[in-house]
């Protein structure tokens, strides 16, 4: 038979594709050795397209069993963290609020923490303005009459058709003012069942072009909210441990793992949602400017049987 043979060949890709997978199961064992908790994307990793991803239930339900910590981070910021637990529950997810950070919920802590009792003029759906209890809120006509000076803070988030240019304008008026500017943040598109739809992230980048002033991003990729994460993790175990004991999953090669690593944690790449092998391949940069994912693994699921 000659070498050529189409069976020959089969039979080495085979080899080939089955050595490469054992090589990625044990890269991924060893990224995950001696990890103390996880930071997880919710979609791509726990969802997709409004449905549980499957074995990711599963997955929770072995992390609890396990008393492994984790924490949920999402750009997804339509809704209090109350409503999305509430959702995730429904689809049998069960994950308490306390573990969910939203970039609202992540800003709102922000805007508590250095602009206490000052007004904020804040742009985001209703409910997920429910954040921001205790703080106070004006409205577009509050803040375009309010003297030069007392706003704080602008915030653009996921506020729909309340993006307008009469908000916007209001918007651009008072951060030149010296009001900072805050975006929950910097999405330029998100997937709905109508497809690629129109993010907050548009607006930010026309405030920054209009304004002169860069925007403060509290969502990921910011590194506040993985430190907010790794706070929350660490408080639930009751002893201090570096960030390099926990594990960011998600399935965006930057805005989620590569973030993660430039704080300290490690970067676990799923390829359940955004991305495909080959465009993790193709995301590490040629330069070394990125050294790539520190594992990788098909599911949320994947990854934690590799804990076994």
């Amino acid at each position: 038979m000659p070498s050529s043979s189409p069976i020959l060949i089969l039979h080495a890709c085979r080899r080939r594709a089955a050595y490469h997978r054992r090589m990625t199961r044990d890269r991924l064992r060893m990224a995950l050795r001696g990890v103390r908790g996880f930071v997880l994307d919710a979609d791509g990793v726990l969802v997709l397209h409004g449905a549980p991803l499957p074995g990711s239930i599963e997955a929770l339900h072995s992390l609890g069993d396990r008393r492994i910590p984790f924490r949920v981070v999402t750009n997804f910021s339509q809704f209090h963290r109350d409503s999305l637990a509430s959702w995730f529950g429904k689809s049998g997810l069960t994950i308490d609020p306390e573990r969910i950070i939203t970039g609202t919920s992540a800003t709102a802590a922000h805007t508590a923490a250095t602009h206490p009792g000052r007004p904020l003029f804040v742009l985001a759906a209703s409910d997920a303005r429910r954040e921001f209890d205790g703080q106070q809120l004006l409205t577009a006509d509050e803040a375009d009459a309010a003297p030069p000076g007392t706003v704080a803070a602008v915030v653009i988030g996921d506020a729909g058709d309340d993006l307008s240019y009469r908000n916007m304008d209001v918007a651009f008026r008072l951060v030149r003012g010296g009001a900072e500017l805050l975006a929950m943040h910097r999405n330029p598109w998100w997937l709905t069942p109508k497809g690629p739809t129109l993010d907050a992230g548009g607006f930010v980048v026309g405030l920054e072009f209009a304004t002169g002033r860069r925007a403060l991003v509290l969502g990921k990729p910011s590194p506040i909210v993985f430190r907010q994460a790794v706070a929350g993790l660490v408080a639930d175990l009751g002893e201090r441990l570096p960030r390099s004991a926990f594990a960011m999953i998600g399935d965006d090669p930057r805005a989620d793992v590569a973030a993660a690593q430039r704080v300290g944690l490690r970067g676990i790449l799923v390829l359940s949602g955004k991305t495909s092998r080959a465009e993790a391949e193709r995301a590490v940069d040629a330069r070394g400017r990125w050294r790539g994912p520190d594992g990788v693994a098909e599911t949320l699921a994947d990854v934690v049987a590799a804990l076994d």
